[in-house]
């Protein structure tokens, strides 16, 4: 993991803010660890999580939720009303060998494809560093034996000198069978729809972000159908004003990633603001037995508006550190 420890996070009038020269300590009254066996890994202060990741037994899938930025502005939204299956920032596939594992089923309140976890190894460090190390299998309810495999690796950097912090998001997958990996068809393709597309990373912003801007690696986004945009970019930033402030989640593509620079999927309609790394969008993935790839992405949580040049020049630095 690299270490932007630039400064410590320090609480002024209910407020997160960033104090330079000063490194977190582990278990100094302002921030602590809170770690539930097996359950969730979360930093608190004294107004709860700055960010909390849950990979309970019950869940669905692994996932960030809340996400909130060094000045208190929440940015996630988990179990919307109108796509219950969306949990703050997750990964999912949809289908894998026409198995869907991203929507609950109406009858069982589950996926009818499994994502499950063990072997869930997590460290923390005295400067809000965190590392979390998990295998996962796939596969079909009542199936003995997975499809599909991943070793995840999830590394959370401790804010930097502006309160930014990054989520270094790592999935290393092998086929245990011939598999394909799919989505919704997109409206390009025969008898696709225009809300398909999607699989993978994804982000559901927070019902209250308002003013909301996209921004990608090569500008602002411009082009919009169904309230929908679709582009290919190293870098893309989702951003509003959270209870006033600006703020937002940025996702960048790693070159090392199938299919770079990524599809973008991002929807900024009413009530949804969402956004997917859509690395299937163009094509499905046909496995064969034993076959692997790796799929890496960074997040950075942060405040204000971000531009295409900073865009590019996190993705440069992400693309430089993980070699």
């Amino acid at each position: 993991m690299v270490n932007r420890n630039l400064g410590s996070l320090i609480l002024a009038g209910g407020v997160l803010l960033v104090s330079a020269g000063c490194p977190a300590k582990e278990g100094t009254g302002l921030w602590r660890w809170e770690k539930k066996e097996g359950t969730s890994l979360a930093i608190l202060g004294p107004d709860g999580p700055l960010w909390q990741l849950n990979y309970g037994p019950d869940d669905d899938h692994v996932y960030f939720h809340p996400l909130m930025t060094t000045e208190g502005s929440l940015l996630t939204w988990d179990r919307p009303p109108d796509h219950i299956w969306h949990h703050g920032l997750w990964f999912s596939w949809k289908y894998i060998d026409t198995v869907n594992y991203w929507e609950v089923d109406r009858e069982t309140g589950r996926p009818a494809g499994r994502t499950s976890w063990s072997n869930v190894w997590v460290s923390t460090g005295k400067d809000l560093e965190a590392r979390v190390d998990m295998d996962l299998d796939y596969r079909p309810v009542g199936a003995e034996a997975p499809v599909l495999t991943e070793k995840r690796l999830i590394e959370v950097q401790p804010p930097d000198a502006d309160g930014v912090y990054a989520i270094d998001w790592t999935g290393a997958f092998e086929a245990a069978a011939d598999v394909v990996l799919d989505r919704t068809l997109p409206p390009w393709e025969p008898g696709g729809q225009y809300n398909g597309g999607y699989a993978g990373l994804s982000v559901r912003l927070a019902e209250a972000l308002v003013d909301r801007e996209i921004m990608t690696s090569e500008g602002p986004a411009e082009t919009w159908a169904h309230d929908r945009y679709r582009g290919r970019h190293i870098g893309l930033d989702y951003s509003g004003l959270a209870a006033g402030r600006p703020a937002g989640i940025a996702i960048l593509d790693h070159p090392g990633n199938p299919r770079s620079p990524t599809p973008w999927y991002v929807i900024r309609s009413s009530p949804m603001s969402w956004f997917n790394p859509a690395v299937l969008t163009d094509e499905p993935l046909a496995l064969r037995a034993g076959e692997t790839f790796v799929l890496r992405y960074r997040v950075l949580i942060h405040s204000g508006r971000w531009d295409a040049e900073r865009l590019k020049n996190e993705a440069a630095r992400f693309a430089a550190e993980s070699q």
